[in-house]
Formats: structure tokens, sequence, C-alpha cells
């Protein structure tokens, strides 16, 4: 039931996103629009929200996103929407603001939908635990002139 919850939030923010870029510079109809939105939303979900985010974190999700949206978005309208006007500009445009949408819903992806699954957690592969290293060079010459000081 969450993930239906998860589903139709993303599908009603593609749809949001898809109908003010599409209508705007193409004559998509309505029709063509809920299925481009509709493709969309399950292939990056299941592609982006439920494997990428969870192994790689918000940020390599949100650039997973924007790509497959831009691809996605770009084979679907020139299969299905007839136009003259450039579908890469709109395609760009589209996936830039879906992107940023989906680094907000990464977050509630993981608050709220991923949170239990601790499966998922076994299987993370970014430390983000990291640790500047510390040392001297190993200088010859630096160490002897070290050591003749001491004496």
């Amino acid at each position: 039931m969450k993930h239906l919850k998860a589903l139709v939030i993303k599908f009603l923010i593609t749809s949001v996103v898809l109908y003010s870029f599409l209508t705007i510079f193409n004559t998509a109809t309505l029709s063509e629009i809920f299925l481009i939105s509709l493709l969309v939303t399950g292939l990056a979900y299941v592609i982006g929200d439920l494997l990428i985010l969870p192994r790689f974190g918000n940020f390599v999700a949100a650039l997973a996103d924007f790509g497959l949206a831009f691809a996605s978005i770009w084979a679907l309208s020139a299969f299905f929407i007839d136009t003259a006007s450039p579908l890469i500009i709109i395609s760009a445009t589209s996936a830039f603001f879906l992107a940023i949408c989906e680094a907000l819903f990464h977050a509630y992806m993981q608050n709220k939908i991923l949170e239990n699954d601790h499966e998922r957690k076994d299987n993370t592969y970014v430390n983000t635990r990291l640790q500047a290293e510390f040392s001297e060079e190993e200088n010859v010459d630096y160490i002897k002139k070290k050591n003749k000081h001491k004496d």
C-alpha cells in the first residue's frame, strides 16, 4: 500500500511537469500526456527509486532520474506527439524540473517507504563515513636532517 501511495505522488508530479511543458511547446493532448506520464513514472520508479536510490543515495538517483526522464520523454514524445518544435529542448527542460522534484521525492522515499526494508540497507555500496588520512612524507634527506638536529 505504501508503494501505491508513492507511485501516485510520483505520477502526479510527473503529470504536472509534463503537462506544463508539453502543452506550452507542443500540441499534445491530455491522453498523450497521461500515457507518457504513466510510462515515465513506472520506469523511473522501478529503476531510480527502488534500485538506484537505496544503493547509491539521493544525488546519484536524481542524476539517474534526469537521464532516464530525458531519454524516455524524448523517445515517447517523438513516438506519440507529432510536432515541429525541438523535442530535445522540451525533453531536457522537463527532465531538469523532474530531477529537482525527484530530489525532494527521494527524501520522502527514504524516510517513509524504504525505512523498513532491512534487506535494502544491507546492500548499500556507499560509505558516507569518510576520514582524511594524515601522514608525513617519507623523504630520507628530511629524516636525516631531523635526526641530526636532535643530536
